[in-house]
């Protein structure tokens, strides 16, 4: 419904907020939300990724951040009505604080707040130099010596971590520590990335050959340039990484290729860490004040040891680094593990006449993609959504707004209408001995990724294959290797070429601890997860990505990752807190991360 009716009520609430904010009346503004009500702030009030829950929860949040930050002047966004729908009002906001405007999503019940979100967009007086602000970029007139722009790029590049040291130093040059490198670029913060690889995008060239996106294009935009509209829906890897190389290069992002990190160490009494580089032979210390792991949740390879693994006379490859079925055809692989890395390669080395058998060793969430497209995704990223005036930037802050606390009872519908959906195709793996899971409590595939980032296969076509018994399937545990076999634990004994481990990989907070030391990423802890006590997320709840995008329990160290999507959303917030600290604005951190897990 949409008539000013809506609009009054909503206009009222935001009075009320608007002048219990200004009185200082921390009671009075948590009473205008409901009993079971949820305020998630990004960055803006909290200086931090948080959410809080109830009258009690916003009452202490604002308790301990309301002087400081000073948030108000809450309106209705200029040009957009809100709306009614089953009893809930949605109207889109604005916002300023003390030190930065935002913009965010509030829903009421029984005119009361129930969910509010407030993300921080700008920093007052350090607002990013595009649209109306753009550069002029060429420089009319006549000048003498003066250098042109490219000359003025080279000199950067030379003096920048020589002469100059850069206030930020992100470790991995993938999606996310490109993302944030161009925030931090039309920020103006000083920073480089560092990768190993020999040019952005080989993250994704390096990885097998039938690698491609499992994620429609409308959900993975990076930021200031989106893909253009005659993209593929799904991009291949290669095509993936020429897009990455093209962006760091239009973007003027300061990017050290064939640059792998040695070793790291903060001295706290200077607030600056030292970063010990090996730049294509040549070793380089940096001295930055901030440090970001941006070495992804796929950086680094979980590969267990079995016994008679050193007896095994064929290949044993963890999936990132199978280049694909080339050099197997005729040959018996055996992939190990049934997730999306596994289901692609069994695909691809089936296309590529191998004699392929997976090992599934736990139950695997599966949904087509066709489905999960139209029923999970298309309301938000899609032609239809973009035809409806979802944009991606309002795509991004209405997911945004559905806290993580509930966010499970908005998936479990569409879940279940994929499984009704869907059903034959379900059975079909059942009758292959395929053993399935929809996630503790039915909620599908993206709260398994927020919970644990594992555990689902996208359906391109491997399934058929195994329905099909192309694929030949095993379900158990390794045991053992032999000299031309794999043997499970009930004595299934699997002859094999090449044994793929697509096993997974492991938090990067191992990073943390093969860089600086296991001391720090014991400080540190767990990195991903919600705390949701549900498989591989175990509690206590916390409510947001533990450690993701926000700051640590070390001081100066941040980690930065995700898929495409969260490295367009998030890379803005944490760029807003780097900025910040780097112009001397007060940054006062509400509930910043406990240490529960440290793995």
């Amino acid at each position: 419904m949409l008539d000013s009716t809506v609009t009054t009520r909503v206009q009222d609430v935001l009075n009320r907020l608007n002048a219990a904010l200004e009185e200082g009346d921390v009671q009075a503004a948590a009473q205008l939300f409901a009993t079971d009500s949820y305020w998630r702030d990004l960055v803006a009030v909290s200086w931090n990724l948080k959410t809080v829950e109830g009258p009690a929860g916003v009452a202490d949040l604002l308790g301990a951040q309301l002087a400081r930050t000073r948030p108000g002047d809450f309106r209705i966004q200029p040009g957009e009505m809100p709306a009614e729908d089953g009893g809930v009002i949605t109207a889109w906001i604005t916002f300023e604080t003390a030190v930065g405007r935002g913009w965010g999503l509030m829903r009421l019940r029984d005119d009361r707040i129930w969910t509010l979100l407030t993300a921080l967009q700008e920093l007052k007086g350090f607002e990013e130099n595009r649209g109306p602000r753009r550069p002029m970029g060429a420089e009319h007139g006549a000048q003498k010596n003066r250098l042109t722009w490219k000359e003025r790029r080279a000199a950067e590049e030379q003096s920048l971590g020589r002469d100059t040291q850069p206030y930020a130093v992100i470790v991995g040059g993938g999606q996310g520590g490109i993302a944030l490198g161009a925030r931090l670029r039309q920020l103006g913060v000083p920073a480089i990335v560092l990768d190993k690889h020999e040019r952005p995008g080989d993250q994704w060239r390096s990885r097998y050959k039938s690698l491609c996106l499992h994620d429609p294009i409308w959900y993975d935009h990076l930021p200031y340039i989106k893909f253009p509209d005659n993209w593929p829906v799904f991009t291949p890897k290669d095509k993936v990484g020429d897009w990455l190389e093209m962006y760091t290069k239009v973007m003027e992002i300061p990017y050290w290729s064939k640059s792998e990190v040695k070793k790291a160490a903060f001295d706290e009494a200077a607030g600056t860490w030292t970063v010990e580089v090996d730049r294509d032979g040549e070793a380089v210390t940096l001295h930055p004040t901030q440090l970001i792991f941006a070495t992804g949740m796929s950086g680094k390879p979980n590969l267990p040891s079995f016994p008679g693994m050193d007896s095994f006379k064929g290949t044993i490859q963890h999936s990132s680094q199978h280049k694909g079925p080339d050099d197997w055809a005729g040959k018996k692989v055996v992939v190990i593990g049934s997730n999306n890395s596994a289901h692609d390669i069994c695909a691809a080395l089936w296309e590529g006449d191998a004699d392929v058998t997976m090992v599934q060793r736990s139950s695997t969430h599966i949904v087509r993609s066709d489905s999960l497209m139209e029923i999970g995704l298309g309301a938000l990223y899609s032609e239809e959504a973009l035809a409806n005036g979802i944009t991606t930037e309002k795509a991004d802050m209405i997911f945004a707004s559905l806290p993580y606390r509930i966010m499970h009872e908005f998936q479990i519908p569409l879940y279940d209408r994929m499984r009704a959906r869907d059903a034959d195709f379900y059975a079909g793996l059942e009758k292959a001995g395929f053993d399935l899971d929809w996630g503790d409590d039915g909620s599908g595939l993206f709260m398994k990724y927020l919970r644990r980032g594992s555990g689902y296969y996208i359906d391109v076509g491997a399934s058929q294959l195994i329905i099909d018994g192309k694929v030949k399937l095993v379900k158990g545990q390794v045991d053992r290797f032999e000299p031309d076999a794999v043997v499970l634990a009930d004595g299934t004994r699997l002859p094999a070429d090449l044994v793929v481990m697509a096993t997974g990989f492991g938090s990067m907070n191992g990073w943390a601890a093969d860089l600086i030391s296991q001391e720090v990423a014991d400080r540190v802890g767990k990195v991903w997860g919600l705390g949701s006590d549900t498989t591989k997320d175990p509690g206590p709840w916390e409510g947001e990505q533990r450690n993701m995008w926000k700051p640590t329990q070390v001081p100066n160290l941040w980690f930065m990752g995700g898929n495409l999507h969260q490295s367009r959303h998030y890379s803005l917030y944490l760029a807003l807190q780097l900025k910040a600290r780097l112009e001397g604005i007060e940054t006062p951190v509400y509930g910043l991360q406990q240490v529960h897990h440290l793995r």
